[in-house]
């Protein structure tokens, strides 16, 4: 058994490896992450995690793990932004306001899917002009929903969150675990 984590994130790797979990492989499934038209945020997300768990190949005994992070204002999904411009819009639009975080979770093992989605709600202050184009010259909001990852210099902009802090940077570590668990996979004894 060989357990694959469809991802290329780092920050995903680093939230297994905090419970001990190093993954054998890493590959980065190629899938469409365009919503659909009319998609809700939360079933945008569930599907895109599966979808990238199923694009990855795996032998029958494998155990793939893949997950998916959106942001989302109301019915709206804020997505990964093409530049700086659209980077600069989705934070001034997020700020002062509370808003969702979902992460979906899919593990696979054979035929067989288990799945998760947990959601969790945060609150992003107005940014200052200063704020702002510091955070967008870092570059930080590059490759993440919604222009931040909170794990980084953007945690000094959220005063309140309610939920899981690992979901939010992408991982939600608790039902990841547990997830695993699940599939066959010995998260807390190793053989």
């Amino acid at each position: 058994m060989r357990l694959i984590l469809g991802s290329s994130s780092p920050r995903r790797k680093d939230l297994l490896a905090q419970i001990g979990i190093i993954p054998d492989l890493i590959l980065s499934p190629d899938i469409d992450e365009d919503p659909r038209k009319g998609e809700l945020p939360r079933p945008y997300c569930a599907r895109v995690a599966r979808e990238k768990n199923l694009a990855i190949t795996a032998d029958p005994d494998d155990i793939v793990i893949s997950a998916d992070t959106t942001v989302a204002l109301g019915r709206r999904i804020l997505g990964k932004p093409a530049d700086a411009a659209e980077a600069a819009a989705f934070l001034t639009l997020l700020g002062g306001r509370r808003h969702e975080v979902i992460t979906a979770v899919a593990v696979r093992r054979g035929a067989r899917v288990w799945a998760r989605e947990v959601v969790s709600a945060v609150k992003m202050k107005r940014l200052s002009d200063a704020e702002l184009n510091a955070y967008l010259d870092s570059g930080e909001w590059e490759g993440k929903a919604g222009a931040y990852g909170i794990h980084g210099r953007a945690g000094a902009f959220f005063p309140w969150i309610s939920g899981s802090f690992s979901g939010i940077v992408g991982l939600p570590v608790t039902e990841t675990a547990a997830l695993l668990q699940s599939a066959g996979y010995p998260v807390w004894s190793r053989e």
